[in-house]
Order: structure tokens, then sequence, then C-alpha cells
């Protein structure tokens, strides 16, 4: 009895290492936001400590591993059609779906043809547990946890996929803003202890990367739940400091930040800070305080105005981008042009237009005023041309002026682009020599992409 249980461990072994041979082929495909692209980084160096080759997504693999996203009804949508795209490479391929939409509607996923396995906001990060055999299903497993679940940390981040790298601090969202499904995907806020972070940063700057981009879903509600209880254990202040003095790392860009949350004391720091560099994306989401009120946001428009002013007081050149949402329920015509007339005003760079999309289990999308379609889209295409306008006044206000551009890494159609620390987008003719440096550029005049050129014989190396 004992020798057959031996035999059956020795098959067993086996069948995981045929199973993680290093000749299978993975590939991995992320939708939505940089907190997802650095977890799908860290789940795709799971696979290679497994054994696994990573290719692209678009090359035949064994394996395909689709990082979903549910923040709109566009990416729900778009997660057929990657699938499509997966089984026309192989298809014979095993295809699994992690990530937000797969922990809110798991069943969903798992009914879509060719879909295999579907994994949940825990068990995402031990995938390659669940793949003994890597042969078809005739339908998609699931295992998804309840979202209660969800309350412990996994620290991830990109790396090897950009010149820059996404540093994830902190996950989950206690806010209740009634049009979001994220505390329902991703569960409570809680954070990467302090230690873990600047170990974390220091590996990457280890790597040769140039930036860092700080990136969670409230990542200004960093320190709760560091070591596993709901206090603030630390700051994102005293997080930014501490990153500050890490050695090896150029740049460090904290993304998106909600505005009650984004201090004044940050602001100074940056605004002197070694590394941190002069932009910001901080939500709006509406500029009438009526909506905001509907939506559950922690402030008024006068406080993101107090955070635009004092910004601009310290740091003139920077960089400020701002979320939007048009067509949520309630906006009427009055409330539409009082967000249109508020952005208009305020000294910002860009924006990033959301169409408001119902989403199941949020209270909006029981609220009365819903706006038709139509008139959505036709609010989104005001602002996007608004935001237009604003980017190239921005870019404007930047010639002549001498900055520091971080090239990246794709040639596209014989140019190489690069962004400078305050975010203005830059173009100059193909030089692989120029991948992953940083230049000291004179900004000099904006092309018919709206992209920025620049004297090319004044670019010196930094």
């Amino acid at each position: 009895m004992y020798s057959w249980f031996i035999v059956c461990i020795f098959v067993a072994l086996i069948a995981k290492s045929t199973t993680m041979s290093p000749s299978k082929k993975v590939a991995f495909y992320t939708l939505g936001c940089k907190l997802n692209f650095s977890e799908t980084s860290t789940i795709a160096r799971s696979f290679e400590g497994e054994g696994f080759q990573r290719v692209d997504f678009s090359e035949k693999a064994d394996i395909y591993v689709i990082n979903t996203c549910s923040v709109t009804e566009n990416a729900d949508k778009r997660f057929k059609t990657i699938v499509k795209h997966a089984q026309k490479a192989n298809p014979d391929a095993f295809v699994a779906a992690v990530g937000c939409y797969a922990q809110l509607k798991p069943q969903e996923l798992a009914d879509v043809d060719g879909v295999d396995l579907v994994l949940g906001a825990t068990e995402k990060f031990k995938i390659t547990d669940y793949l003994n055999d890597l042969s078809k299903n005739d339908f998609g497993e699931v295992h998804s946890c309840e979202i209660e679940e969800a309350d412990f940390y996994v620290g991830s981040y990109s790396i090897g996929d950009r010149t820059r790298a996404f540093l994830k601090v902190q996950d989950g969202c206690d806010y209740k803003c009634t049009y979001c499904t994220i505390p329902l995907a991703r569960g409570i806020s809680r954070s990467d202890t302090l230690e873990n972070v600047l170990n974390n940063a220091f590996e990457i700057s280890q790597q040769g990367i140039k930036e860092i981009v700080l990136t969670g879903v409230n990542i200004g509600d960093y320190g709760k739940g560091e070591f596993g209880n709901k206090k603030h254990e630390h700051t994102f202040l005293e997080l930014v400091k501490a990153l500050d003095e890490v050695e090896g790392i150029e740049r460090l860009r904290i993304s998106s930040i909600e505005p009650n949350l984004l201090k004044n004391e940050t602001i100074d720091f940056v605004s002197k800070s070694r590394s941190f560099v002069p932009h910001f994306h901080i939500p709006l989401q509406s500029g009438s305080n009526d909506i905001l009120k509907l939506m559950r946001r922690r402030y008024m428009r006068e406080l993101y105005t107090e955070r635009v002013t004092k910004i601009r007081e310290v740091m003139p050149h920077a960089c400020i981008g701002v979320d939007v949402i048009v067509g949520f329920p309630g906006e009427t015509d009055e409330r539409f042009l009082e967000t249109y007339q508020f952005l208009n005003e305020l000294d910002i760079s860009y924006l990033h237009v959301f169409t408001y999309s119902e989403r199941d289990n949020t209270p909006a999308a029981e609220m009365e005023g819903v706006v038709p379609m139509k008139v959505r889209n036709k609010r989104s295409k005001m602002l996007r041309g608004l935001s237009a306008k604003k980017r190239r006044a921005f870019y404007e206000s930047q010639l002549g002026t001498t900055r520091t551009v971080l090239f990246e890494g794709e040639n596209k159609e014989g140019y190489i682009h690069g962004f400078t620390e305050n975010y203005v987008k830059v173009k100059a003719p193909w030089n692989p020599e120029l991948v992953n440096t940083l230049q000291e550029i004179t900004l000099t005049e904006i092309d018919e992409d709206g992209l920025v050129r620049f004297k090319v014989s004044e670019m010196v190396s930094i």
C-alpha cells in the first residue's frame, strides 16, 4: 500500500513537470488600469518561475491569460474579442480569465466560448496552482472567493515590459461612490508595507528602469491595512518621502490620486523633490456639486479648485490631468454646462473622459434622471474637444523651455517618442541608441500630430 502511494506521487510529479515544461508558452493581455499591468507582470513572473516561456499575445501559445477590467461596459465587451484572437492564434490553447470582471461576473466569463478557467480576486496570484492540465475544458471552470475574503495584500510591479515600471503600493477601496464596482471587485482598502515598497523600488532600480509610476486603487489612502489592520501605520506623504531617498531611481510619478487625499504638504514636497516629477492626475468626475453629491464623492468642486491653485503656485510648469464622467443620472443640460465651464476656466492640462455606463449592483444604476446614450456621447465628444484644446495650450506654454525626456522603445513609423518630466509627449527621428535614455532638450514646435518637436542637435544626455 505504501509503495503504491509513492508511485502515485511520482506520477503526479511527472505530470506537473510535463505541464510546466520549458517548451510551454504563455501569453498575456491586460485590460484597464496601470494597477492591472503591474499585477499581470507579477503573474507572468510566476509562470516563468514554473518554466513557461512568455510570448507576445499575437503569437501561438499554450495558454493565454487575460487580465480583465470592468470599469466600463466597453471593457466588458472587449473581453470576447480578445478570446477570439487567442483562439485564432491557437484553437487548442488553454484560456484563463482573471481580474476585476472575473471577480464580479465569473460565470458570465466562464460561459464565453473558449474560456477554460476563471479566477477571482485572491485566486489570480496562485494561477499556476490551478494548471494541473492544459487540456481544453467543455465548460469554463470557476474559482472565485467572496469579496470579503480579499482582505490580504499581494505586492506587484511591472518590469521588463516598458521603460517605466508600475509599482503597486495599495489595493482595494473603502469609498462608496455610487457608480463604482471596484470595491466589489477588489475588496477593502489595504496597503503594502513601507519596507516592501522600498525593497520593490530598489529591485526595479537595479534593472535599469528609469521611471517608476506609483499605482493602486486609492493610493492616497496608503498606510491603511499595512499590517492587516484598519489603522494607518504610515501616510502617503511618508511613503513619498521614503521613496525619494531610494538610490538609483531617476523619476517617480504619482498616478491618479483623490483630491481630498492630495494634501498641500505632499504638493509642497513634490515641488522640491529629488525624484518626483511635476505631474498630477486628479479625478474630478463632475464640475457640478449636485452631481458630486449624487456620486457620493468626498469633496466639492471648490476643494478641487484649491488643489489646482496650490499646484500652480509652487509648480507653474506642472501637468495636471483630470478624470471626468459624462452622462451620470441626473446630469441635466445645466449641470453638464456647469462641468464644461468649470473645466474650461480651470488651469489644467488634459482630460480623461469616461461615458457613464450602468454597472450592476451599484446605486447609480437604479437612479432616476437617466441620460439618453445619444446625449452622453455628444457630451463626451464636447469634453474630448475641450481636452484637445487644453493639451494644445499646455504644450504651447512649454515651447522654448528646456526639459528632460525619457525615450521609449518603440519605432513608430520612423519616430521615437518619449515624455518630459511634466508629461509633454515629444518625438524625434528613430534612433535605437536613445531607447531608455534621459536627454535634456529644448522644446521648439508642435507638429501636425499635436506632438512637440525639438532640435536634435541640442540634445544632451543626462
